[in-house]
């Protein structure tokens, strides 16, 4: 097993007081598809948490619950509650959860192709109506953690690589000030150094600016490493949550997840030890 980066902050404990919180939530699409089924998960204030499980598990329809995004793509949260710093977010639009500190990085790295990558920066600070010398400011708290964007901060966006097009969704988001930020998969389609790249910088914005993230991803390994706690998300149901390093230790996920010793199945299948399949309602979108 591969140790936790050498700059991973204390993980912290369920304990601590969460700044979003999934009570027994349940979600559909097109009043049909079922995707969410009594979902609850804690997101401790200051903390990494990863999101785990197969293409079509419910992450992305958990993220976007959070979001307030979910009316976007034919979905509604048919039961359940979901509070944000202890308030519900029930009838609250996105746009005043990213007023208030809740922004969400969608996956596929959207990014105004025709905007340069600094236009697409500014872009995020928007929100909050910011001075020229408080965007000023923000761009270079940006540029520190992503020097890269520094050298083609003229490019257009829509002509720079993956991994660049990720850094500037996620460095717009940062624009906004947030204090949590929902990641759907961060590391799709991009190569591993860019990966280890980009979650190190995660981590760092973590620990030293107190930003709280919750990621949604696929590739656990690397997920676990820089995570302090997770969650594995099956058919709409979370099937096993704890600190990081205990998920990472767990037989069963090291094979049906991190491909340590599998022999009986591949991640989205039935395992005994993680939950089990259910009926056909169960959404089949993304997520």
């Amino acid at each position: 097993m591969t140790p936790k980066p050498e700059n991973a902050a204390i993980p912290r404990t369920p304990e601590a007081t969460p700044i979003l919180e999934l009570k027994a939530v349940e979600a559909a699409y097109d009043d049909i598809i079922i995707a969410l089924r009594g979902v609850s998960l804690v997101v401790p204030e200051g903390s990494m948490v990863a999101l785990l499980g197969a293409n079509g598990a419910g992450k992305s329809t958990t993220l976007k619950a959070a979001s307030g995004l979910l009316g976007a793509v034919h979905g509604a949260i048919t039961r359940g509650e979901i509070l944000f710093r202890g308030q519900s977010l029930k009838g609250r639009s996105p746009r005043e959860l990213v007023r208030e500190g809740l922004v969400q990085v969608l996956e596929g790295r959207h990014c105004f192709p025709h905007l340069t990558v600094e236009e697409n920066l500014r872009s995020g600070a928007l929100a909050h109506r910011i001075g020229r010398s408080g965007v000023r400011s923000e761009l270079d708290r940006i540029y520190t953690y992503f020097p890269r964007l520094t050298q083609i901060r003229r490019a257009l966006a829509g002509y720079t690589s993956g991994g660049e097009q990720q850094m500037v969704a996620i460095g717009r988001a940062l624009m906004a000030r947030p204090r949590l930020v929902l990641l759907d998969e961060p590391s799709m389609g991009l190569a591993p150094l860019i990966v280890e790249e980009i979650f190190r910088i995660l981590r760092s914005l973590n620990r030293e600016q107190g930003v709280t993230f919750l990621l949604a991803e696929q590739n656990a390994r690397v997920a676990l490493r820089f995570a302090d706690l997770g969650s594995i998300l099956e058919n709409g149901r979370v099937v096993a949550s704890g600190r990081a390093e205990e998920l990472e230790r767990r037989s069963d996920v090291q094979a049906f997840y991190l491909g340590v010793g599998a022999k009986d199945g591949a991640p989205g299948r039935h395992h005994p030890r993680l939950g089990h399949r259910h009926p056909a309602t169960t959404a089949d979108r993304p997520g």
